[in-house]
């Protein structure tokens, strides 16, 4: 264990972590800088402008003039809330495994250990899923949180155990080593079942009953203001560009990193320097939701519900697009070899969407909050 610990910290290796770790740091210091020469040159004259309660200067407002909007439900509301919920559970999970490796219980050389802990977090987080995804769902509607309690369960499960179930059949096809027992899955199963379905119902019943009511800081209106033509830059998929550009250009480095970890054969033993590039992530894609949702309301374009999701999102879907372009460069080959290659990244590449998806909307949801509970209500 000593000696693999010691080949990751060779000067080489810890130069190219810290190269990686301080580019992220600089993305963030210029983006910050960005943001906050835009609140306190815009919006913050927005705000005089409408405190002040002169309707000349009030036309100039665009975001203004969808309060009665920003607030209103999107389609589909379970499946969003199902997301929300979802998201939080997996980012609780990725908390965890940090914490493990930082007392030394995780370590790359020892994977039985990290595929057991994520079985056990997944099964003991099921009811933070069903929590948030209920919570949030019931502080608009009365009814029908069942539903979204039970995507909450199924969003990323789902998908997991079909691939799981996929590549475990190609395993005992071929006999490889790397199948699972029989006696291990249907443990799994019956963990699932009697643990972990019952610990999402509580979760949802806990999220549904201690929910509290929100409450818009302007009445929603009965129909939906009509939305102008924006250029493609202001559009979803001008603003998934922006927001998953940024982000992946600060960690791309260390996804090399990680790749060459998981798939080839060097051994990265430092958690801290992984954990500090999750944490500038996290904070580049709530700044730039932030800012992306202000520019969108400031075109009056109020549905930004759903568009914060998919701008959170957007940098899992390049990073599967890297893993296309590893693979490439990779000596790997095989129908075998290709097949777990590119499962287990959508499962990981899927993961990082609904928990970047998650961070993106509650990011948005406490800017929005906080520009309208900040001008008085007509």
């Amino acid at each position: 264990m000593n000696k693999y610990s010691k080949a990751s910290l060779l000067p080489t290796q810890r130069q190219i972590h810290w190269f990686s770790f301080v580019n992220s740091v600089v993305i963030v210091v210029l983006l910050m800088g960005v943001l906050i020469l835009l609140f306190m040159r815009h919006l913050k004259n927005d705000l005089k402008k409408y405190s002040s309660g002169d309707e000349e200067q009030d036309k100039e407002v665009g975001w203004k003039y969808v309060h009665g909007d920003v607030f209103r439900c999107p389609s589909r509301m379970a499946l969003f809330c199902g997301i929300l919920g979802t998201g939080t559970q997996l980012l609780t999970i990725i908390c965890l495994l940090f914490l493990l490796a930082f007392f030394g219980v995780l370590y790359p050389y020892s994977r039985g250990t990290l595929s057991t802990s994520l079985v056990l977090f997944s099964i003991l987080t099921a009811p933070i899923a069903g929590y948030n995804a209920s919570s949030f769902f019931g502080q608009f509607f009365e009814t029908g949180w069942e539903k979204c309690v039970l995507l909450s369960g199924i969003l990323y499960t789902g998908p997991l155990f079909i691939t799981m179930f996929l590549l475990n059949t190609i395993s005992v096809s071929i006999g490889a080593t790397t199948a699972l027992p029989f006696g291990t899955i249907v443990v799994i199963i019956l963990a699932y079942t009697f643990i972990a379905i019952p610990l999402l119902a509580f979760g949802g019943i806990m999220g549904y009953r201690f929910r509290s009511k929100f409450q818009a800081p302007s009445a929603t209106k009965i129909s939906p203001r009509e939305i102008p033509s924006l250029t493609w830059s202001r559009k979803t998929p001008g603003q998934m560009l922006i927001a998953g550009l940024l982000p992946f250009s600060a960690i791309v480095l260390e996804l090399h990193s990680l790749y060459a970890t998981v798939w080839s054969y060097k051994i990265l033993t430092l958690p801290s320097i992984l954990f500090m590039t999750f944490v500038l992530l996290v904070v580049l894609t709530s700044l730039l939701s932030v800012g992306l949702t202000y520019i969108q309301l400031a075109v009056e374009d109020h549905q930004w519900w759903w568009r914060s999701i998919w701008r959170g999102g957007s940098v899992a879907i390049l990073m599967f697009g890297y893993c296309i372009y590893y693979y490439s460069r990779s000596n790997m080959s095989g129908f075998m070899q290709s097949t777990f290659f590119f499962c287990y990244n959508f499962l990981f590449c899927y993961a990082l969407f609904l928990m970047l998806a998650t961070i993106s909307f509650r990011s948005s949801w406490l800017f929005v909050q906080h520009i309208y509970n900040a001008v008085k209500s007509e």
